[in-house]
């Protein structure tokens, strides 16, 4: 048997079955053709459709895939196989329940793998090559078989109605009981260790220095012995015990081991006179507590954090001040509401509270305050770094430049550009670059380098539209304080969002409105709509309407299976024609009518909405054409 080449056909069939529930369930939004493996278990409401831990469990699945596919065999281990294969089993023993027309409970038997034969290593051997061969074949191979695989889930989709009322049967019928059959050994062999490895721990009982050592001796329990043995303590570069684990098996609940972790963790206090911080799991669901932080209640966390984490964690707990001890900074925030928001946001942080939001109306700072309140936090100790996310790049090239004006002196990176600085202080993202780097960047070890604990605050900017489906998933692997930006009002961001951020709804942490910032605080000046138009744009286009030229250039444009309609509706119009003539009209407008620059020489400074980057680019070049006698005239896209 050949590990490697049996982790990667799970990864495989797990793609295959994950694209078949897609097909035939319409309870799940039909993805779009580029979406990866990962936006499909993320997205369009899959995670709500299974059992939270076995869907928990398939990134495991996909771990190994992608180790046998990148780094090679070795990194694969029988144990690692044998994993996927359980998993993908149970996702396949789902399936049958909700769909099977014979469903019979089935129990995955490790002892039924075929065990190592002669043809082991020509199947190693075959596994390289297919690893070594070129890219282009590759992804020919691939291509072909994915275009058969589509021919077939099309014609599954064809079965979806039979499908559906199949499940609806069969939930009524059927018992399902989703409860991973396993020893607290197995789920310490197959889950925990695995994911200590991954994290780039090394085991070692004799080694008291950044490692992991298991069945720790303590004592002080309340027992009758007095003696306990912890399941996983790590060590520090300090030779002193930073964290401990308490493991449970699968079947049982994490929390089961709380009280445990707890007595433990007195224990070590007593014998060492550090208190190590605390992680307790069933193997599917992390639990860290580091009962003497600001925030000292458990939390469910994406993995274990890495010993370079928890030293800076326990570090900066010693050195850390409470927030209403550093003075703002009012160079960079001096108006009335952008401090009282950063003191609303500070009191709730102090009070334990991990999330903030703050609702600000366009043109009011929020950027800049999101950099005062980061600047509070980095000298307090609150924050060491910082993840701003935005969802265009052009909006994270702005934060970025703004961050540097107000915080000069603590390092940055703008993701989108390179790797080289990724260690800074404080990073700027998009989401899909994010979501990519977690998966992707690496240290030397091949542990990754945005770990689950990397980050202390995480400011979402634009957050009642950014924080849901595949986004979601960096929010659940990152174990960060959160800092909500959003420029719509209050009464209209969504229910959703407020429980996002454990607020009730139409309360966010502070609120800075519109209607305040023009009427009380003339910190913003109203707008006034003015409209024209083009009959065209206005009533469509008519067939009987148009002249002879024009009609021929009708008949051209919109003629389809010799079918000639008799009118273009308005909305078509402005969706998908523009010409030069309708563009020529609303430039002239806005040169002669708008309003001016101070010179009084020609249109001030104005921003321009297009339907696509096509569309703005044909404005820009009208734009330059009609008016090249305005020195200095200069038109841009800011986004596309």
């Amino acid at each position: 048997m050949s590990p490697a080449v049996s982790a990667f056909a799970s990864r495989r069939a797990l793609e295959l079955c994950v694209k078949w529930i897609y097909a035939v369930d319409s309870f799940l939004t039909r993805p779009g053709e580029r979406e990866t493996l990962q936006d499909l278990l993320h997205d369009h409401g899959f995670p709500s459709l299974l059992d939270y831990r076995l869907w928990r469990r398939l990134q495991y699945v996909v771990r190994n895939g992608n180790a046998s596919a990148h780094s090679g065999a070795e990194e694969v281990s029988v144990n690692d196989a044998i994993l996927s294969l359980n998993i993908v089993f149970d996702l396949v023993q789902w399936v049958d329940y909700c769909y099977g027309r014979e469903y019979e409970e089935r129990k995955f038997n490790a002892k039924a793998i075929p065990k190592k034969t002669d043809k082991s290593a020509e199947i190693r051997a075959s596994y390289e090559k297919f690893l070594s061969e070129a890219k282009e074949e590759q992804d020919r191979i691939v291509t072909e078989k994915n275009k058969h695989i589509e021919s077939l889930l099309k014609q599954v989709e064809e079965l979806s109605k039979e499908m559906e009322a199949l499940k609806k049967e069969n939930e009524n019928t059927r018992e399902y009981h989703y409860a991973p059959d396993m020893s607290e050994a197995e789920t310490r062999q197959r889950y925990i260790d695995a994911d200590l490895k991954a994290a780039g721990y090394v085991f070692s009982q004799d080694k008291k220095r950044n490692c992991v050592e298991t069945e720790y001796p303590v004592m002080g329990m309340p027992n009758a012995s007095g003696t306990g043995f912890v399941d996983y303590v790590i060590w520090g570069d300090t030779g002193k015990i930073i964290a401990l684990i308490e493991a449970k098996k699968a079947s049982e609940s994490s929390s089961k081991g709380r009280t445990q972790a707890r007595l433990y963790a007195d224990c070590i206090e007593n014998m060492q006179g550090y208190r190590p911080v605390m992680f307790y799991t069933n193997g599917m669901e992390i639990n860290y507590w580091d009962d003497r932080s600001s925030s000292p209640v458990p939390r469910q966390v994406g993995g274990y954090f890495p010993i370079r984490d928890i030293n800076r964690i326990q570090s900066m707990r010693l050195i850390r001040k409470p927030l209403n001890r550093i003075p703002i900074n009012t160079d960079i925030t001096d108006r009335h509401y952008q401090i009282r928001a950063v003191s609303k946001c500070c009191e709730s942080y102090d009070k334990g509270n991990r999330k903030c939001l703050l609702v600000m109306a366009t043109g009011t700072g929020k950027t800049r305050t999101a950099a005062s309140l980061v600047y509070v936090l980095l000298k307090a100790g609150f924050a060491q770094r910082v993840l701003f996310l935005a969802d265009r790049i052009e909006l994270v090239k702005q934060a970025k430049g703004a961050f540097a004006e107000y915080i000069p002196d603590t390092p940055s990176c703008n993701l989108l550009l390179g790797r080289d600085d990724r260690g800074a202080d404080i990073i700027f993202s998009t989401y899909p670059t994010m979501l990519h780097a977690i998966d992707n960047e690496k240290n030397s070890d091949g542990s990754r380098f945005f770990s689950p604990g990397h980050f202390d605050l995480i400011v979402v900017d634009e957050a009642h539209r950014s924080i849901f489906n595949k986004y979601r998933a960096i929010f659940e692997y990152f174990d960060a304080a959160l800092l909500g930006l959003t420029a719509t009002p209050k009464d209209t961001v969504d229910q959703s969002t407020y429980d996002f951020f454990d607020l009730p709804h139409g309360i966010p942490t502070d609120v800075y409105e519109y209607d305040e910032a023009v009427n009380k605080d003339k910190v913003l000046v109203p707008y006034y709509t003015i409209e024209t138009a083009t009959s065209i744009s206005d009533d469509g286009i008519t067939y009987r309407d148009l002249d002879v030229e024009e009609r021929e250039q009708y008949e051209d444009d919109f003629m389809e299976d010799e079918v000639l309609p008799e009118k273009i509706p308005a909305e078509y119009i402005n969706k998908y024609i523009f010409n030069q003539q309708t563009v020529d009209l609303m430039i002239s407008d806005i040169m002669k009518n708008g309003i001016r620059h101070s010179s009084g020489n020609h249109a001030g400074k104005t921003i321009v909405f297009a339907q696509s980057k096509r569309h703005a680019d044909f404005i820009i070049k009208r734009f330059e054409s009609m008016y090249k006698e305005y020195p200095g005239f200069i038109c841009r896209i800011v986004s596309g």
